[in-house]
């Protein structure tokens, strides 16, 4: 199908149907110039007839939100369940609810980010077919969008409010983010890194726990291996013309930063399996040696494609999606998981001969 104007404007020779052996081109609204709701004309070659189509408001919200972003809540929040003890329904409902309460923070800030960055993101090739950035969805109800998830988030803070003071604090920085934060070199990157943090923090007030010290650099550093891959790849698609703080990075500034971020990450992750996590002093250093295999190969599998496929736009699709990287996370998950069961269950270790 070939997407041409909106109905209502002139039609130009690019709408015609092409002349035999000529290939049909296709023109779309410029950024903004599509209200809600508006009927835009399909040609189908097909059957070469023009069709009539109306974007969906409820999809434009839906991806609005990043729904796919919602992993970082999902994966970070309920890491505090490895060290609850016992597991309960009252505290796994709390870990719930407060993985729900950052998912709704989260996409309140994206609601607010795409609001603020409308115009610039209209110059991006990507980013301008965002709902706002296109037009599809108003600033009117964009503003009322976000206000409803704060509704909702304020609805589960009051629950608790001692404990969400990391969402509030997230939300606090986000603010600053947007205003200034995010146009100063490296520090847009490690504020972002602060973020994930919080989400972590937040599982573990949420069963009134500590984290592990070695477990918050981890979370610190991995996201600031992400999140300088993704400024990698803005360079490359883009240069500094949509980000000013890119401006203060280079190709190779990148490339060493990532390869310090990689070491921080691999080093501080199997020293807090080694000696924080949840294995114990006899089975700790079993699972630091069965990981570093497969924590090696998550960072040379990420840096390939980094540096070599030039794909790291989207970390979470990068860590979702690749095939070789969710193959080698299962068989990594399922390792500590056996070396988790030998720990608590130390009956295991007599019945199956080692």
């Amino acid at each position: 199908m070939y997407v041409v104007e909106p109905t209502g404007i002139p039609e130009s020779p690019q709408h015609r149907e092409p002349l035999p052996g000529q290939a049909a081109e296709t023109r779309e609204p410029a950024p903004g110039q599509m209200a809600p709701g508006q009927i835009v004309e399909i040609w189908e070659p097909a059957t070469g007839q023009i069709v009539e189509a109306r974007p969906h408001l409820v999809a434009d919200l839906f991806s609005l939100i990043r729904p796919s972003h919602a992993a970082k809540a999902i994966l970070l929040v309920p890491l505090a369940l490895i060290d609850a003890s016992p597991w309960n329904l009252a505290t796994v409902g709390r870990v719930i609810l407060a993985t729900v309460a950052f998912i709704l923070a989260s996409a309140a800030v994206y609601v607010g980010n795409d609001i603020a960055d409308r115009h610039r993101d209209g110059h991006h090739p990507v980013k301008r077919h965002r709902p706002v950035a296109a037009g599809r969805v108003g600033i009117v109800v964009a503003y009322g969008y976000c206000a409803v998830l704060l509704t909702l988030l304020g609805a589960i803070v009051a629950l608790a409010p001692g404990s969400y003071w990391p969402i509030l604090v997230y939300l606090v920085i986000n603010v600053a983010y947007s205003g200034f934060l995010k146009h100063i070199p490296l520090v847009d990157v490690g504020t972002v890194a602060v973020c994930f943090v919080l989400r972590v923090i937040q599982g573990y007030e949420a069963i009134g726990g500590r984290p592990a010290a070695w477990l918050l650099v981890t979370v610190f550093s991995m996201s600031l291996l992400l999140l300088i891959g993704k400024r990698r790849q803005e360079l490359l698609d883009t240069g500094a013309a949509h980000r000013p703080a890119l401006r203060g990075y280079s190709m190779e500034l990148t490339n060493w930063l990532l390869q310090i971020a990689s070491v921080l990450a691999l080093v501080s992750g199997l020293m807090y399996l080694r000696d924080e996590g949840p294995f114990g002093p006899d089975y700790g250093q079993t699972a630091m040696l069965l990981s570093t295999p497969f924590a090696l190969f998550a960072l040379f599998r990420y840096l390939q494609i980094q540096l070599m496929d030039e794909d790291g736009g989207d970390p979470v699709r990068i860590l979702l999606r690749d095939r070789v990287m969710v193959t080698n996370s299962m068989l990594w998950a399922a390792t500590l998981g056996v070396t988790l069961a030998f720990a608590h269950y130390p009956a295991l270790t007599a019945a199956v001969p080692l």
